[in-house]
């Protein structure tokens, strides 16, 4: 499969088109069967007909193909996908809420069709789809075809427009990010994260619209089902994946089929787990650094590497609350909480998040730092540092922490971190669970982990 394909020149252009490449290209393989452009596009003429006349739509389709047709459906259309935060009923209804003109749609087993809570106009997506002739879908550049949430993580979640020409110009600087994993031949992708989130948009959604890639239409979850999701592709492969499922597959054993590359983001990675994935998969894993705001504005090498890349075109500027973002795909410079150090040859170094900073009795420390000394306790599995909202008599937010770790109590777990953390950053409220309320894309919303912590 060639990786050479016609891409739409955006000078004058008022509308751009939904996929790009030859009619017998493969886009996605679902059970084994390599789905052409063709047929998907025919798909999705045949869905779009059938959608009700509505300005959003929540996309809630378990079966990556499935989103994918029903997402090109929605902007065929001239409507908008709405992205939310999670796929729990509280974060819908709450997205729902701010566009009263929307509907959901989703697998025909989704929560859609939950028979003691149904959501209000529900379009199920059927197994066997419909097709319909026609040519190429064209959407105007300037079209919002989605609105991503942000996570929560670090508060309540924000609302991110993206215009159809935002997510062609990523898609350019996408394939930047990964040029030299996959040669020449253009990539075939499974994917562990969500396809409803940013970075699975990117990477699993517009990839194979707009940058010649296959995508498996499967969410594999356990080792053993990326295993076999993988080798139901052809090389060169591509793993999509997260800090969390990559550390699950390095500690199973499992075997993985020849791979091109690794791709991670949503949380940080760990150099050493990025160095293990290396020595037992082959291929290079390449990090990636953006956000719902951004997407993708960057990329490095882990194993080897502490300094980012820009990608082709992103500026950044430090500010002293964070750092200013300015790229082709974004309509207006923003503003991230992250720190950034510049280095002379272009690169950056990440220096935290202003609010991730803690200064305590004159001392100074930060929240990642932390949770790093944390993870770094042998028989913590798991954990995470904040600092809890409330203070104490003296003025002062006391720092809490969650940690995974069957064979520890709370006094090794402390006696651990006092030989690396000062004592005035030692977590008062440590609790033990079973597991930390990561959501789908590993990361953990902020009042999910306050509300344990309070918990008895």
């Amino acid at each position: 499969m060639s990786a050479i394909i016609d891409s739409p020149t955006r000078a004058d252009l008022r509308d751009l088109p939904l996929a790009i490449g030859d009619a017998g290209r493969t886009i996605a393989i679902v059970a084994g069967v390599r789905v052409s452009l063709s047929r998907f596009l025919a798909e999705v003429r045949g869905l779009a007909a059938r959608l009700p006349d509505r300005r959003y739509a929540v996309n809630l389709c378990e079966d990556r193909y499935r989103f994918l047709v029903a997402f090109c459906a929605v902007a065929a259309r001239g409507q908008t996908t709405l992205l939310p935060p999670s796929r729990t009923r509280a974060a819908i209804d709450d997205v729902r809420a701010g566009h009263p003109d929307s509907y959901c749609l989703g697998d025909a087993d989704s929560c859609g069709c939950d028979a003691l809570a149904p959501l209000p106009h529900f379009v199920p997506v059927p197994l066997e789809l419909p097709q319909a002739p026609g040519g190429v879908p064209r959407i105007p550049c300037d079209h919002v075809v989605a609105i991503g949430y942000t996570s929560g993580s670090t508060g309540a979640p924000k609302a991110n427009p993206k215009r159809w020409r935002d997510f062609a110009d990523g898609v350019q600087q996408n394939l930047a990010a990964l040029a030299g994993l996959h040669g020449s031949d253009a990539p075939a992708i499974v994917a562990t994260v969500p396809a409803q989130h940013m970075y699975g948009v990117e990477m699993s959604v517009l990839l194979p619209l707009l940058g010649g890639a296959a995508v498996h239409s499967g969410r594999p979850f356990f080792p053993d089902d990326i295993a076999t999701a993988l080798a139901a592709i052809d090389a060169p492969r591509l793993l999509v994946t997260t800090p969390v499922h990559l550390r699950a597959l390095v500690e199973s054993g499992v075997a993985l089929p020849e791979l091109a590359g690794i791709v991670s983001a949503t949380a940080p990675l760990p150099r050493a787990l990025a160095a293990a994935a290396e020595a037992r998969f082959g291929g290079e894993v390449r990090e990636m650094f953006g956000s719902t705001e951004t997407c993708i504005i960057a990329r490095r090498r882990t194993a080897i590497d502490d300094a980012w890349t820009p990608l082709p075109g992103v500026r950044l500027q430090p500010q002293p609350d964070g750092t200013a973002v300015e790229a082709a795909h974004l309509p207006a410079p923003v503003v991230l909480a992250d720190l950034v150090q510049l280095l002379p040859d272009g690169r950056f170094l990440l220096r935290g998040r202003q609010a991730d900073l803690l200064e305590i009795a004159g001392k100074r420390a930060s929240l990642g730092d932390l949770t790093a000394r944390l993870l770094a306790v042998p028989g913590v599995v798991d954990g995470v540092v904040v600092q809890l909202d409330d203070a104490d008599a003296g003025g002062v937010r006391r720092i809490a922490a969650l940690v995974v770790a069957p064979t520890l109590d709370e006094a090794a777990i402390h006696a651990a971190l006092r030989a690396s953390i000062d004592p005035v950053f030692l977590p008062r409220r440590l609790r033990r669970v079973d597991a930390l309320p990561r959501n789908d894309t590993g990361k953990l919303p902020r009042d999910t982990v306050l509300a344990l912590l309070r918990a008895d």
